[in-house]
């Protein structure tokens, strides 16, 4: 089953933890056999702390130590034989994750890095350590002159490509945006856009300055997300998504769901 969307379905950022493993494997996937024959791509992996909930929140270290007071004591409660109890301290202790990304290296070269492609998560752009870890590897990249492909599909949280957000044109600011920087032209960044109501765009990928360059089917992943995600059979359509449409995107999407009865 498809999704009644046109592009990226508002209601998979629910989801992204599952949607974003999904992408990462299906663009590797999809990469593989368009490169050349001395380039592979690989999936890596690093450790993230999830988010809370709310944006302006910063996201907690690995434990948290919470100290509270006696409430015994608090509501005069008399314990037997008089005997002191000692009040605990709690300790919240939140696991970390595993992130995905994708590594196109030269093993002729003793995998020399070419390009790195991310997806983006919530992870890289809540406040919090996730974000200044990103924002720090972000820029050795673009000063090593590493090709980088940034996919934010995420409504939630700031946007944190490598440039300011004041720069990119009105008519290239919309609700989903990839950034490509080619590593040969480091002050030069190509933004496409990825309107909520369109088809989300094939995107070339860059590898060394001599290569051609690869293509990138993001609508044709998210599809095969959706799909073997079963999520036609488990999305509540006749719930807002979570974070809620708002405006003129909103009556859009609650009329194209009445049209596609979902």
């Amino acid at each position: 089953m498809k999704s009644p969307f046109p592009g990226m379905d508002p209601y998979l950022e629910q989801h992204w933890l599952d949607v974003h493993a999904s992408l990462i494997i299906y663009a590797r996937d999809q990469l593989q056999p368009q490169l050349p024959g001395n380039l592979i791509a690989r999936v890596e992996e690093r450790l993230v702390v999830q988010p809370e909930d709310r944006e302006d929140r910063s996201i907690y270290p690995d434990v948290r130590v919470v100290e509270e007071s006696n409430k015994r004591a608090a509501t005069g409660i008399a314990l037997a034989n008089e005997v002191d109890v000692a009040e605990p301290v709690e300790l919240f202790y939140h696991e970390k994750a595993t992130e995905t990304l994708i590594r196109i290296v030269d093993p002729g070269t003793k995998n020399r890095l070419i390009t790195v492609i991310e997806f983006l998560s919530l992870a890289n752009k809540l406040p919090g350590p996730n974000r200044k870890t990103y924002r720090e590897k972000q820029k050795e990249l673009i000063y090593s002159r590493v090709n980088l492909v940034e996919i934010d599909l995420l409504r939630r949280g700031r946007r944190v490509f490598p440039l300011p957000s004041g720069s990119v044109p009105r008519k290239l600011r919309s609700t989903y945006q990839i950034c490509t920087h080619r590593g040969w032209k480091p002050t030069s960044f190509e933004i496409h856009p990825a309107p909520l109501r369109r088809r989300l765009p094939v995107i070339a990928i860059p590898l060394r300055q001599k290569d051609k360059e690869v293509h990138l089917d993001l609508q044709s992943l998210l599809d095969q997300a959706y799909q073997n995600g079963r999520y036609g059979t488990s999305i509540d359509y006749s719930e807002p998504p979570e974070p809620p449409l708002a405006g003129a995107d909103a009556e859009w999407a609650e009329e194209l769901l009445k049209t596609r009865k979902r």
